[in-house]
């Protein structure tokens, strides 16, 4: 019910669920068990297209959550922040065959759906063990 105060709208940010890294976190655990040369560095991030200014998440958000927000520019005085953050995810896709499962879209209904469902005192961890069995099965899906 209360106005979503966005300060620095056009500054662009890999957005993605948190299901997508934690997948690569466990998928890394699993290949260094298996083989220690797996042990270096790994960004775990969304596609490109993912890679999105504030202002149009905010729109997504909007759309997904299907009622009305209420928008405002926080013009408050804030720590310094860079206007584009990336992550390079190659290495994980092509040593750990990871991949994000869900995109954008998928990852803001899934919040969206969450929040309703604590907003509306439904039991949360419900709604986060079905999300993470709907992860799952888009993982499975996909090394199949």
């Amino acid at each position: 019910g209360q106005p979503v105060a966005i300060r620095r709208p056009r500054a662009v940010r890999p957005w993605q669920h948190v299901l997508n890294p934690l997948h690569g976190y466990l998928l890394l655990a699993e290949s260094l068990c298996a083989d220690e040369n797996h042990a270096t560095a790994y960004n775990f991030g969304p596609d490109t297209s993912d890679v999105l200014p504030v202002s149009d998440v905010v729109e997504l958000l909007a759309a997904a959550w299907g009622e009305p927000l209420e928008i405002v520019a926080d013009d408050g005085d804030h720590p310094h922040e860079a206007g584009l953050l990336s992550l390079d995810s190659s290495r994980a896709r092509s040593r750990l065959g990871w991949r994000a499962q869900w995109d954008l879209n998928d990852g803001l209904a899934a919040t969206a759906e969450w929040y309703r469902a604590f907003r509306d005192g439904e039991p949360c961890l419900d709604v986060t063990l079905d999300q993470i069995r709907h992860y799952g099965a888009a993982a499975d899906a996909q090394a199949g």
